[in-house]
């Protein structure tokens, strides 16, 4: 079974909220910055380091120990269930040093009251030694590090404060990690620059001995002026002057890597390696619901805190018109559920446009992230996904592999049986000897013909 479906998916949605008040608690995730915006590193398409601008009589970030014990008391006590996963982001997290993380598992230890709690970690890598990994494992931390290919395209935007590349300090953190046995996965973020090197990426991964991939696509616009607080990239909503930045993905590139990887995976990799999309678009083929809020029907339940406890609506949607409230000041589950949150959530659904209300993969997208609602739909109406025929191109090539691991897996089978039948399918069924009439070995319930045999 692949990855995905062995955890447990918070793929709830916040309409979920019961309408009498603290009847059920629903689970959610804050992804916290104890940093802030502050990093080691000047990664040119990064969409954080600009938000220090928001506090700016504040030289060096940092989450006070006041701060970051009322987090955790309040975080833990929050959460239904006997297991909580805390997420620690930044900027770049590390600059807090071991010590301040060793005091985060003491302190989750005092407020546990019971409960398993568990701490993600995304991190650009440089810093990692062997002290860092012996608290990874200590407090069992998942490490997410942050690497988008071989040296030349890593290099192409992940650089230091000098312009020189970082590539060679990652590949250092990445081997403590192996050395320590720490788990981890790793994030690869597209851009303009290596988008159009799939293969080479997806084998280069694998070569480092990451077995858990994520792939986040880079589409920001700039506006022509910053903002009076000082930010370049705009929201969604903005609607003055702003154009697409020149490091932002096209959506012909996203569409074509996604196919790519997933040919390659889907005849190879399948149990073997677990790519987090692919995952999630298995989850909504067995019924279950997307594993990625960005293809939710709604969203909300996923907030992103500041080092000073500021709450924003999506780690995404850190600008002053998202803020929240401070959790200092006021009750982190009251700021959640709020009616502000809750809009926010709800405006996901409410707001897709009728090209997108009318799309035969509607239920495997839901409008993608409404981040990336920037585009004109074919009927000329704002807030059409930019990424939409990258979507599109993706799930409806995916659609017979999903169904055939999905059907496994509702007979209690492997799913990485759809290897297999890839190759047959590819050698066109001969040794399956599937008559056009048939029913098709993928277990859609329709004819072979009208199905993986007109593929």
């Amino acid at each position: 079974m692949l990855r995905s479906l062995s955890n447990n998916f918070q793929a709830r949605s916040i309409l979920d909220l019961p309408e009498a008040a603290g009847e059920t608690k629903l689970p959610f995730s804050v992804i916290a910055k104890p940093a802030g915006a502050s990093c080691n590193l000047d990664c040119t398409y990064c969409y954080y380091l600009e938000k220090g601008n928001l506090h700016p009589k504040v030289r060096t970030p940092r989450m006070t120990n006041d701060v970051l014990e009322h987090y955790i008391e309040r975080y833990i006590a929050s959460q239904p269930g006997d297991r909580l996963t805390f997420v620690w982001q930044g900027g770049e997290p590390t600059l807090m040093g071991v010590e301040y993380y060793r005091r985060i598992v003491n302190l989750q230890q005092k407020y546990a009251n019971g409960k398993v709690i568990e701490n993600a970690f995304q991190t650009n890598g440089v810093l990692l030694d062997d002290a860092w990994c012996e608290l990874f494992a200590e407090g069992k931390f998942l490490v997410g590090i942050s690497i988008d290919g071989p040296e030349d395209l890593h290099n192409a935007h992940r650089v230091n404060k000098r312009g020189g590349g970082s590539f060679e300090q990652v590949m250092r953190g990445l081997e403590a990690l192996k050395r320590n046995r720490v788990e981890f996965n790793t994030l690869t973020v597209l851009h303009r620059r290596n988008t159009n090197h799939a293969l080479r990426i997806y084998r280069f991964l694998k070569q480092i001995g990451s077995k858990y991939h994520q792939y986040i696509p880079v589409v920001e616009r700039a506006g022509v002026a910053a903002t009076e607080v000082g930010l370049s990239l705009v929201p969604p909503a903005f609607s003055g002057e702003a154009e697409i930045t020149e490091w932002s993905l096209t959506v012909e590139q996203y569409g074509a890597f996604l196919v790519a990887v997933f040919d390659e995976w889907v005849r190879q990799d399948v149990g073997r390696v677990f790519v987090q999309l692919f995952d999630s678009t298995l989850s909504t083929w067995l019924g279950l619901g997307a594993g990625l809020c960005i293809f939710q029907e709604t969203c909300g339940l996923g907030l992103a805190m500041e080092h000073d406890g500021d709450l924003y609506a999506c780690d995404h949607y850190v600008y002053p018109e998202y803020r929240l409230g401070n959790i200092v000041k006021d009750d982190l589950e009251t700021l959640v559920f709020s009616h502000k949150q809750v809009k926010f959530g709800q405006d996901k659904r409410d707001t897709l446009t009728a090209q997108c209300r009318s799309c035969a993969i509607l239920s495997a997208c839901n409008g993608g992230c409404p981040k990336h609602r920037i585009a004109i739909s074919a009927d000329g109406e704002l807030g059409q996904n930019h990424l939409c025929a990258a979507y599109y191109r993706f799930f409806t090539h995916a659609a017979p592999y999903m169904r055939f691991m999905a059907h496994e897996l509702h007979q209690r089978r492997a799913p990485d049986n759809v290897m297999a039948w890839v190759r047959e399918k590819d050698a066109g069924f001969a040794a399956l000897k599937v008559g056009r009439n048939d029913l098709c070995p993928c277990g859609s319930g329709r004819k072979f013909k009208k199905c993986c045999g007109s593929v």
